[in-house]
């Protein structure tokens, strides 16, 4: 225990070393500007990854690391409460080592938990409501439920695709032969009852927006389009590469085993933990028939999986299963850990010691580095031109100059100003009657918005942002005079919609009622890149 102890640590020590060296991705500076709001919510997500990034940033200030922090501990934490939940149900120590060792193992948490998103947040909380269930069971002392619900209502607070639980917690409760026995009781009842009380702050947001959050999410969620092979192949496709190569199909199979084992003899744990994670594997794999899946969408599935596949190797003997069927188990399931931590290290090298770049402009991470260059370049056309303030038309433009300037110039995204609600005064005693920059992402810059307003353009230069040799997009920078843009523009305005990824589905399920839902639609919507507010 003491490897597999000075083993984690090594790995924890890399995605420190990661978080702090790595620039920070778009999103991960978006989410980082909520941090510095007091609202309740936000439209594209419930609140918690802004309080986790306020947590980081509290201790180690605006940087990498601050932003990242709390991701680097959830990592921890998870791997704590997924080897108390197979030490209780096995009682094996070699299970425990698969366990914590899995995760390890998976490029998703062995590296990216150092990638801040929603999902960071909601992987521990739903992780910690899995171990309370199966206290629960262990015990047989009603008041876990409590406990369930508590994290309930924190998984819900961190991202909506928690709610894709549901389906794992009706069975643990109703499929078992204990359920007349749950149905009567209170607990169960008010642990959903925590939960909703908890999730009061997107609730109490939203009533006072129109319901905007859901609207939002609903339109991606309902989304069709025809029949694509190409998605269908990025999803599983990414599911390889994230999960590993060899671990997917032992954790995959491990999982069907599980649920096998739950469902034919009624046994709660195990029902539990697989439904946790057939079901919505199951929803994103039947999405991904005609929309492209996030991602970072499906990452809070696999750690209940970990658990299921180290579980079940240590049932496998125990049942009587032939030894033709334990050893290749065991001897796969090292494979997949050996190979994966391997692979987790060699990308943690590609990005922080080498100087290529094998992917080109599809880099996931280059794909987002170098931003300092334009942060560079537009400060010196604020000094050059005596601008006081920046504008951008791109969440992520306006995202990354926020995260470099922090504040000390006011930046403000004029457009989708339905994402900034009840954010605070960005610094328009600076705006209003003074000169701006415009910074905007080519061909965000040839927008059709500019024509509902005042503004006098004039085109100063063209910055390409670069990462190891390879232009990875090209910016322009404009003069802005005479206009002032409004932070709460109407529903109706072009200024106020924002973009949602769901086709001609957007103008036809909102169109009729709050005019700010006929959001705009972008071509071949279904090839482009994710925006945070999905699902």
């Amino acid at each position: 225990m003491l490897a597999v102890a000075g083993l984690i640590a090594a790995l924890t020590v890399l995605r420190v070393i990661y978080a702090g060296v790595i620039d920070l991705r778009t999103d991960e500076a978006y989410y980082w500007t909520w941090s510095k709001e007091n609202v309740l919510s936000f439209l594209d997500h419930p609140p918690a990854i802004a309080w986790f990034i306020r947590f980081g940033t509290a201790i180690f200030g605006d940087t990498n690391f601050g932003v990242r922090f709390a991701g680097i501990l959830a990592m921890l934490i998870t791997q704590l409460l997924l080897a108390d939940i197979v030490r209780r149900v096995t009682h094996d120590v070699r299970a425990v080592v698969f366990a914590v060792l899995m995760p390890e193992a998976a490029l998703y948490y062995g590296l990216l938990m150092a990638k801040v998103s929603p999902d960071v947040a909601l992987i521990p909380f739903a992780v910690a409501m899995m171990w309370a269930l199966v206290r629960l069971k262990g015990s047989d002392d009603a008041r876990w439920w409590l406990a369930a619900g508590i994290f309930a209502g924190l998984a819900l607070l961190s991202k909506f695709t928690a709610v894709m639980l549901i389906p794992a917690v009706a069975a643990f409760m109703l499929v078992p032969d204990w359920r007349r026995r749950w149905l009567v009781s209170p607990y169960p009842w008010l642990a959903v009852l925590i939960a909703v009380v908890l999730f009061l702050p997107v609730l109490i947001w939203n009533a006072g927006h129109d319901w905007a959050s859901f609207r939002f999410q609903f339109v991606r969620a309902a989304a069709t389009h025809e029949l694509s092979l190409r998605t269908v192949g990025d999803f599983i496709g990414l599911q390889f590469g994230l999960v590993g190569f060899i671990l997917l199909p032992v954790v995959l199979s491990g999982v069907a085993l599980t649920a096998w084992r739950g469902y034919r003899q009624r046994d709660a744990v195990a029902i539990l933990l697989s439904t946790a994670v057939i079901v919505p594997f199951a929803y994103f794999f039947w999405k991904s028939l005609t929309l492209r899946i996030g991602d970072t969408w499906p990452m809070f599935v696999w750690p209940v999986g970990f658990a299921a596949a180290a579980i079940n190797i240590a049932m496998l003997p125990r049942e009587g299963w032939p030894a033709w069927m334990i050893k290749p188990t065991v001897t796969w399931a090292v494979a997949a850990i050996a190979s994966g931590i391997a692979f987790v290290i060699l990308v943690f090298l590609y990005y922080t010691v080498s100087p290529w770049n094998f992917i080109g402009r599809t880099d996931p991470i280059g794909g987002e580095a170098g931003f300092a260059q334009v942060a560079d370049r537009a400060q010196a056309a604020l000094q050059k031109t005596g601008a006081t303030w920046i504008a951008t038309t791109d969440y992520r433009t306006y995202a990354m100059l926020r995260w470099h300037f922090k504040d000390r110039v006011p930046v403000i995204q004029i457009n989708e100003r339905g994402r900034f609600q009840g954010f605070r005064d960005p610094g328009m005693n600076l705006i209003r009657g003074h000169t701006g920059l415009y910074v905007g992402r080519e061909p965000d810059n040839t927008s059709p918005l500019w024509a509902s307003t005042t503004a006098v353009r004039e085109p100063l230069e063209r910055v390409e942002r670069s990462w190891r040799g390879v232009v990875m997009d090209t910016y322009a920078l404009e003069k802005l005079t005479g206009w002032t843009p409004e932070l709460s523009p109407p529903p109706d305005s072009p200024l106020y919609r924002w973009r949602v990824l769901a086709g001609d589905f957007v103008q036809a399920a909102w169109r009729g009622g709050n005019p700010g839902f006929d959001v705009a639609v972008l071509a071949n919507d279904r090839d482009a890149p994710p925006f945070p507010g999905e699902f």
